[in-house]
């Protein structure tokens, strides 16, 4: 095999038209959040021209002269008879200096969960404010979520300014509003951005009636937020997904463990530990698109080998020696729970964290996060569809967790219903903003169906 050598320079990735931004939308019912996803489409050029013409079919049968725009992205048919958006809808587009999915989720309280799953890969969240009404409760829950969710940018969209004459006291009051709420919640970068959806005013191009505003359009920050970080800067993260062994007169013994890096660089010569067994090797090599390389980053797939002949399994996890994940059984979180089944104390669950599955029990919850002012209600019976609380669960075998706020890929987790596989909840392991209010479950229980944990 050929050898590809690879200088830290190499690892910096070009910032223009080869850049992908995942961003999600987010505003109150009746904000405008579908038309200015719309215009978005529309005034980029990234619409279809049949696409276009069947807007233009369906706002003509409503009776309306101009098309709408929301109509581009309320896909389901109940979205647009009621004239709401139900479903998170993604869409792909892209610009010459930058390719986008965007993931268009729904304003209803009843659809947060919703939120949380379009936002949850979300490098940036453009948040919705109606002008005439200015930040109001659900607006606060979006702040919340995002920043729940760890989301590094914050968009806010102050629409609808045509119905208040475009007067920057209006918009002024309500971003400085926001930004006092959004930093209370720690978010880390937060952008005011005033337009008219319907006008297209600063979406794509700038308003010709609000001169007092000197930033950038909603495109215009999209294009140029800066998303690309530097992968050395995360301690390296490589669930394994499987193992290859051909056991072939070519290969006749080879071992590879191939897997998507999560986080970080691995370079052959790096000193690992494999988790949750914490034996330790050398990275021997490095297998990409059938080549050997010398260096790996996130989010390459690749196959590792190793100097030492080990036990490596689906689900173990390789990081590097020196900056290995802590290994518990305890997993305290803050979750959201997406089912509408609820979760309750005692239920047995199945654990998934990154390519690893494993049995689990609830042993706690001991809060539940109101939203609207981030106060905890204590204790509660259980969490229902929505609800967003803490969480101590006990699990069946050592899982390799780092803390959400340190990295979203691995330490976010799911928790399965074993019986029929539905997804129940969302996790994020640590303390997120919300604190922590309960000890680690004890060890050593076991309930009375034989889960001995």
């Amino acid at each position: 095999m050929s050898t590809t050598n690879t200088t830290r320079a190499d690892l910096t990735v070009d910032a223009g038209a080869t850049s992908l931004l995942r961003f999600a939308t987010a505003g109150s019912v009746d904000d405008g959040k579908s038309t200015l996803v719309g215009r978005l489409l529309h005034d980029s050029k990234s619409v279809l021209a049949d696409q276009l013409e069947a807007v233009e079919h369906a706002s003509r049968n409503r009776g309306q002269e101009a098309p709408d725009l929301a109509l581009l992205t309320d896909g389901l048919r109940a979205e647009r008879e009621q004239g709401i958006t139900i479903d998170v809808a993604y869409r792909y587009f892209a610009t010459p200096r930058r390719r986008f999915i965007l993931a268009d989720t729904p304003g209803h309280v009843q659809y947060t969960r919703n939120m949380v799953t379009g936002a949850s890969t979300a490098e940036l969240a453009v948040v919705l404010v109606d002008a005439r009404n200015g930040v109001v409760e659900q607006t606060r829950r979006h702040a919340a979520v995002a920043a729940l969710l760890r989301v590094p940018h914050v968009v806010l969209a102050v629409n609808k300014m045509d119905l208040v004459d475009y007067q920057e006291s209006v918009f002024a009051a309500i971003a400085e509003e926001f930004t006092a709420y959004a930093g209370s919640l720690g978010v880390p970068e937060m952008t005011a951005i005033p337009i008219s959806a319907l006008a297209g005013d600063n979406v794509v191009t700038p308003s010709a009636t609000m001169d007092w505003y000197g930033g950038p359009t909603v495109l215009e920050h999209l294009e140029t937020v800066p998303v690309v970080a530097d992968p050395s800067d995360d301690p390296a993260r490589f669930p394994v997904q499987y193992v290859i062994r051909p056991q072939t007169a070519e290969h006749p013994d080879y071992r590879g463990y191939a897997g998507q890096i999560a986080s970080g660089v691995l370079r052959v010569g790096d000193a690992v530990t494999v988790l949750p067994s914490g034996r330790t090797s050398t990275v021997e090599g490095i297998d990409a698109l059938g080549q050997s390389v010398d260096v790996a980053w996130a989010p390459q797939s690749v196959t590792l080998r190793l100097a030492d002949d080990i036990d490596v399994s689906r689900g173990d996890l390789i990081a590097p020696a020196a900056a290995a994940p802590s290994v518990t059984q305890d997993v305290e979180a803050t979750v959201c729970h997406v089912a509408d089944r609820p979760l309750a104390v005692g239920q047995r669950v199945l654990l998934k964290h990154t390519t690893r599955t494993v049995k689990a029990i609830v042993k706690e919850i001991p809060s539940r996060l109101t939203l609207d002012d981030l106060s905890q209600h204590p204790a509660p019976d259980e969490l229902v569809a929505n609800d967003i609380g803490r969480i101590v669960v006990r699990t069946a075998a050592p899982l390799a967790l780092d803390a959400y706020a340190d990295s979203r890929r691995t330490g976010s987790f799911l928790l399965i219903d074993p019986s029929d596989g539905t997804t129940l909840t969302a996790g994020m392991a640590g303390t997120a903003f919300a604190e922590a209010t309960a000890d680690p479950a004890p060890e050593g229980t076991t309930d009375d169906e034989g889960w001995d944990f």
